[in-house]
């Protein structure tokens, strides 16, 4: 598991967000603007659940749970950031084998610590080729970069594993106040815009009760959302939905759509599953 020189370089800047640092940060602050007083301050949010299409599309949505972070700088110090492999096939998890990610905004260190800590875990392997096109990771990183300033990062590329060991990585990671998880993922792809909101509403409130997702067909990051909701029962979490939309509400066309929300995790009262609104 070597992360000790080289470098992950931005693969989809000038597509899916601005290349430019200036016309990057206007773009994302605009965002951060736009979502102020959306949403009323849920206190400190232990994880976050984020879309990950091309700014235009899914920016929005994803301001709605990066925005808040703004006021955590300087607590918040490495962020755990989960993303689905859409490119190269992974067997559990993979870590990038790099020292750091850049993107237009500056460079973002690897915590060698923390991944060393994943060595014992026979489900995390590295692949540079994994991350090396991935979108699902990459775009995070800006609107972390423009919200925290600086911290160390964990990235994790998650292919075909069981819900239970994404959890177990994400219980090695867990740490305190400091740590901050992040799973990167859409929703629902190509269906109608009526067809889309209704089978996104039925998928958030799975979320919403910690039920697991049955299907990648409710979320192309499933994997990593099971996972994260098995921790969040352990840990009592209380699920936020921030925002739910789709690429029909913000760029798009309406006749085949991706879904996308936004979700805060925070640590209140007791969740209680059984007590379901249906």
């Amino acid at each position: 598991m070597d992360t000790t020189m080289d470098v992950r370089t931005a693969a989809v800047a000038g597509t899916f967000y601005p290349r430019e640092s200036g016309e990057l940060g206007r773009t994302i602050q605009a965002m951060f603007a736009d979502t102020a007083g959306a949403n009323p301050w849920l206190g400190l949010p232990k994880a976050l659940i984020v879309p990950h299409a091309g700014y235009i599309y899914s920016g929005p949505i994803a301001a709605s749970a990066y925005a808040p972070l703004s006021r955590l700088r300087g607590i918040i110090q490495r962020v755990v950031l989960l993303g689905p492999t859409h490119h190269v096939p992974v067997y559990g998890l993979a870590l990038p084998g790099a020292s750091a990610f850049d993107t237009p905004l500056g460079r973002i260190p690897v915590d060698g610590a923390a991944t060393e800590s994943l060595r014992p875990l026979s489900m995390v392997t590295t692949s540079p080729a994994a991350h090396a096109r991935e979108h699902s990771i990459e775009v995070q990183l800006p609107f972390l970069q423009q919200a925290l300033g600086a911290f160390q990062l964990i990235p994790l590329a998650v292919g075909q594993a069981a819900a239970q060991s994404v959890a177990e990585v994400i219980e090695v990671l867990w740490g305190g106040l400091e740590t901050l998880i992040v799973v990167s993922s859409d929703l629902s792809h190509y269906h109608s815009y009526d067809r889309a909101q209704e089978l996104d509403r039925r998928t958030c409130a799975s979320i919403a009760d910690l039920e697991l997702l049955a299907s990648h067909d409710q979320a192309c990051g499933a994997t990593a959302v099971n996972g994260l909701l098995l921790a969040a029962r352990h840990h009592r979490l209380t699920p936020h939905l921030l925002d739910l939309r789709n690429s029909g509400d913000t760029a798009g066309d309406r006749d085949h759509v991706v879904g996308y929300a936004a979700f805060a995790f925070t640590q209140e009262a007791a969740h209680d599953p059984s007590a379901r609104n249906h």
